[in-house]
């Protein structure tokens, strides 16, 4: 665990002082789109996604609070994805200047950024490796395990049950399945005893047979953060 110091804290808070509501449905950037600011999502839960040439909508990633989203903003004059709201979120807007600025004063900031996005990037690539490699069961498996883990980082009172919030469909642009093939899917998982569903909340039955079927791998075990530069 990383302590920051009162000077990081308030950097980090420094980002946060604007802030923008966003209902949900709504898109806060385009694929394609002029690319310029990044944004910390301060409430809510977003997803990242892009079009493909058959039109159907392949979704990259979910958003929790905390997240730095639209980093490729930093290299892109255009933007990779779009980001859509799934709640009402709240977000905060930040500048490349400003994110400069943070680098240069606070460079152990800097570099737990850039953790964070290592983080990321292992778990898209265990993603690609579910999409590409494993079975639709597999899938569905995976991503209820990476969406009960992501709401755990917010909510340490998460056990073993948890609100879905999401729709088959949204599972299904994920998951490169139909929202038919999700939902069997689901129902599969539930007669093998792995999970449990009731009233858009899902409980995880046998966590362990759950993990097995889904090849998960826990990214944030075995962190080696020693190697931070030291606060400022």
């Amino acid at each position: 665990m990383v302590v920051l110091t009162p000077n990081e804290r308030q950097a980090l808070e420094r980002l946060e002082e604007r802030k923008r509501a966003m209902p949900r449905g709504a898109t806060l950037q385009r694929e394609n789109d002029r690319a310029g600011e990044m944004y910390i999502l301060r409430s809510g839960m977003m997803m990242s996604s892009v079009l493909l040439v058959d039109g159907s909508r392949q979704i990259l990633r979910f958003h929790f609070a905390g997240d730095m989203i639209a980093v490729s903003s930093l290299a892109y004059r255009e933007a990779t994805e779009t980001i859509s709201a799934l709640t009402d979120c709240v977000v905060c807007p930040l500048e490349r200047s400003a994110f400069a600025a943070l680098i240069a004063e606070h460079p152990r900031l800097a570099a737990l950024i850039m953790v964070c996005n290592q983080i990321e990037r292992a778990a898209l690539t265990d993603r690609l490796a579910v999409l590409g490699r494993t079975s639709a069961k597999a899938r569905v498996a995976a991503i209820l395990i990476d969406l009960r883990n992501r709401m755990r980082v917010l909510d340490p009172g998460i056990g073993r049950s948890f609100v879905l919030g999401l729709t088959q469909e949204e599972i299904g642009d994920a998951t490169g399945l139909t929202a038919v093939h999700v939902n069997r899917m689901l129902r599969q998982l539930e007669d093998e005893g792995m999970i449990a569903r009731e009233a858009g909340r899902v409980t995880f039955t046998d966590e362990r047979a759950l993990e097995q079927a889904a090849n998960f791998v826990d990214r944030y075990a075995g962190l080696d953060l020693g190697w931070l530069p030291p606060g400022r």
